[in-house]
């Protein structure tokens, strides 16, 4: 068929704080015009790099900046752009794509509620920051599910009264770490439902994306990706398994290689791996039935600074996360 697409890139980028010129966010922080010029040119030109087809952004405040950026991207000058309306302070995700968006969902409650013996049920409800979920048109008989996520993160969450640099108590700081990863569990637990719910309904092509604030081996990330089965399970199981497990790209790339230099973040000296893409088994070369496989993933971490170890740092016009890439190569049919 002519113009079938057989190959394409998706990507995600944490574009720490794209904000407005002239416009608070945090308290008193603002951009200048050159500041910000500065920042939606970078964006426009790392994008340019990454060459991905659809991406998925995390800390957006302003659609409009958003498609600034863009307008700065040869690659993805002319994308359709969808994000969550922001209804507080906090930042969103979006989605730009060079292929048609059919539809899409901004999921903010949770689908599963956790509850332990006794009736007592966690508190958490919804995301802090919603989920995107989109239906994309790869060709004219194949649309993928694509979703973008931004997780709690490893900040301390702290009463109202404390903020982190005022006087707190190291106990303070401890239990502020502990409820953020309780919440950050939480939100893992309920985009593993949203994951389920989807591969459940149709053999399907899933992507999901994001900065999920944990390294692809913590328990967070493997609730929303799924454990593999294991080997002397009966066939049955498998692959009721198999049907709703994601497969990091991370971990297909590492196969491939000797070596591992995948990490995303540094914070206080530590190489972090916090930003994933992951795929449903239609993408995974190992299942016989794939329509595709991951080729490549290729992480763009140049820019980013080891502040432990250089009186540098990572320039407010810059991202202090790493742009990931994954090469998608569908089966001819």
């Amino acid at each position: 068929m002519e113009n079938q697409i057989h190959s394409f890139k998706v990507g995600t980028f944490n574009l720490l704080n794209l904000v407005l010129p002239k416009t608070p966010y945090y308290g008193d922080k603002e951009y200048t015009e050159a500041t910000y010029r500065r920042k939606t040119e970078w964006i426009g030109a790392q994008l340019d790099r990454m060459q991905a087809d659809i991406v998925g952004f995390q800390e957006v405040f302003h659609e409009e900046a958003l498609r600034e950026a863009l307008s700065h991207s040869y690659h993805l000058k002319n994308a359709h752009v969808i994000m969550v309306p922001r209804t507080s302070g906090t930042p969103a995700v979006a989605i730009a794509s060079r292929f048609p968006i059919l539809s899409h969902e901004v999921i903010t409650e949770f689908p599963i509620q956790i509850e332990f013996e006794g009736g007592i049920l966690l508190p958490m409800r919804q995301f802090t920051r919603p989920v995107l979920k989109a239906t994309i048109e790869i060709n004219p008989d194949l649309d993928i599910t694509f979703l973008t996520a931004h997780l709690k993160s490893k900040r301390p969450m702290l009463s109202e009264h404390m903020h982190e640099d005022s006087k707190i108590t190291m106990l303070e700081r401890s239990a502020g770490e502990v409820k953020s990863t309780v919440y950050r569990l939480a939100e893992a637990l309920a985009l593993r439902a949203i994951v389920i719910q989807e591969l459940e309904q149709e053999r399907k092509i899933l992507i999901l994306v994001g900065d999920l604030n944990d390294n692809d081996l913590a328990v967070s990330t493997q609730v929303i990706s799924g454990e593999p089965p294991f080997r002397n399970m009966p066939e049955g199981t498998k692959r009721e398994i198999w049907d709703v497990l994601l497969y990091h790209a991370k971990a297909i790339q590492a196969r491939k290689s000797y070596q591992d230099y995948y990490y995303s973040h540094i914070h206080n000296g530590h190489h972090e791996a916090i930003d994933h893409i992951m795929v449903s088994q239609e993408l995974a070369g190992e299942n016989p039935m794939s329509i595709g496989r991951v080729g490549y993933v290729r992480t763009f971490n140049d820019h980013l600074i080891d502040e432990t170890l250089s009186n540098d740092c990572v320039p407010e016009w810059q991202s202090d996360h790493a742009q990931i890439v994954a090469s998608i190569e569908l089966k001819k049919m």
